[in-house]
């Protein structure tokens, strides 16, 4: 097969086109600082225990970022701990805003 440089442009907008259209870009990592606490003892939202990162957003609202693992839950789970920054990806799902941790540290 001969691929020609206008083909090899035009495969690759097509993929590019395609990985974006599928939300599979490498996603911003950022660092949050604020309380950490469990989701079902301390805000008895949920039926299982999920850390949550309550933030303090620029208009004064509070927000809570979900973990999408345990990391560290048991550090945080029966009680709040503050000043914590945990840097990792934000996603989006029904309203809710979900971290995925890579560092979780405290003062």
């Amino acid at each position: 097969m001969n691929i020609t440089p206008v083909k090899s442009v035009v495969f690759l907008a097509v993929f590019t086109l395609l990985i974006s259209a599928t939300g599979l870009q490498a996603a911003d990592k950022v660092s949050l600082t604020g309380t950490a606490m469990c989701a079902k003892c301390a805000l008895h939202e949920t039926d299982k225990c999920q850390t949550v990162l309550q933030v303090q957003s620029a208009d004064g609202k509070t927000e809570n970022y979900y973990f999408t693992s345990k990391m560290d839950h048991a550090k945080f789970c029966k009680g709040k701990t503050e000043d914590v920054t945990v840097t990792g990806t934000i996603s989006e799902k029904d309203g809710k805003k979900f971290i995925t941790p890579e560092t979780v540290t405290t003062k």
